[in-house]
């Protein structure tokens, strides 16, 4: 009981990561954790349950999916929470990544226009995405360079 939520799962995957809060919990019994059970016996965990699907599917089958919903923080702060470190390393990695990729920003082309017609310019204009600037410049005849 996650949150209020119920999650059912065998003993081998909470014992996946032998060091791990669930582990400990459930499959070694450790008496340092002590964990209150609700009405029906399921161990009462005071987490968000949002983010133990995503941690519970891990130690399933070893895959880290996170929808678009989710906050990768937020897995990583539950992954911390029940000590799953391989998980954490997992999240780390994926969060590390994701902000080399944004704070590269997306590649942008520069193009230069020496010369062209009206109609081609308005077709080369049409084709392009948003976020572009334009800038003209004209020789002055007979001005130097």
């Amino acid at each position: 009981n996650v949150g209020g939520t119920y999650f059912v799962t065998t003993r081998q995957t909470l014992g996946r990561e032998p060091k791990s809060f669930l582990c400990r919990l459930c499959c070694q019994e450790d008496p340092e954790l002590d964990s209150d059970k609700d009405e029906t016996g399921a161990y009462l965990i005071d987490r968000d349950p949002t983010y133990f699907g995503p941690i519970l599917n891990y130690l399933r089958h070893g895959k880290l999916i996170i929808t678009k919903e989710l906050a990768e923080e937020g897995v990583l702060e539950e992954a911390e929470f029940y000590n799953i470190a391989s998980l954490v390393r997992l999240v780390k990695e994926r969060i590390r990544d994701n902000e080399n990729r944004t704070s590269q920003g997306p590649v942008k082309h520069v193009y230069r226009v020496l010369q062209c017609q009206e109609e081609e310019l308005t077709q080369m204009v049409s084709t392009m995405s948003d976020g572009w600037k334009f800038e003209q410049i004209l020789q002055e005849r007979g001005s130097r360079m």
